[in-house]
């Protein structure tokens, strides 16, 4: 049974899935997107968003918790053909990326699918990105107090003209016969005894 099981197998020892993700994570920080299958991108996505959450609060201990989970490769970039490096992955994590989303609560990356397929499995491609600076918040809706009207049939609603049309026609016949009887004295209904076993 895989009770409380979590996550995708993705045909690999946990030791490769572990792997996998530092590498596939430590690829999107450098590259900021990357080209992966469905499910791979699926599976890093939350881990990311972590990293980048521990980021954003940026102090030494942060750091230390990010590159125990994630590693800390070197950027390496060739100048002239020679390898320069440009730095390390979680330097990049805490300097760039963590300052850029202090105002968005979550939601740093986004997967989209490619018409591609990958050769040799026909797996779906898609591409992992984070997002940019400059990218909206999700609008948010707005969430108004009364419930839409339904929209009534053209019978019900020429019923309900006719209804409204009768009311207005007996108040307009009820208005005069009230001024007439408003100038006699009302006199009061006689009252009935009660019976003899009724308490008084």
């Amino acid at each position: 049974m895989r009770h409380r099981v979590a996550g995708r197998e993705l045909s690999r020892t946990s030791a490769h899935r572990l792997a996998l993700r530092r590498n596939l994570a430590q690829s999107l920080f450098e590259h900021e997107t990357i080209s992966t299958t469905v499910q791979k991108a699926k599976e890093i996505k939350p881990f990311v968003e972590k990293l980048i959450t521990l980021a954003k609060k940026g102090t030494l201990q942060h750091r230390r918790r990010a590159i125990s989970m994630l590693g800390n490769r070197s950027i390496v970039a060739f100048e002239d053909g020679e390898p320069v490096e440009k730095g390390t992955v979680v330097g990049k994590l805490f300097s760039e990326l963590g300052p850029r989303y202090l105002d968005r609560a979550g939601g740093y990356t986004r997967i989209i699918r490619l018409s591609l397929r990958r050769l040799g499995d026909n797996g779906q491609l898609v591409l992992l990105q984070l997002l940019g600076k400059d990218e909206p918040l999700k609008k948010e809706r707005k969430k108004s107090g009364k419930k839409p009207a339904r929209k009534r049939s053209k019978a019900a609603v020429a019923a309900g003209a006719k209804a409204e049309k009768a009311e207005e026609e007996a108040l307009a016949e009820a208005v005069p016969q009230a001024e007439e009887t408003a100038g006699e004295p009302q006199e009061k209904p006689p009252t009935e005894p009660k019976a003899d076993g009724a308490k008084q």
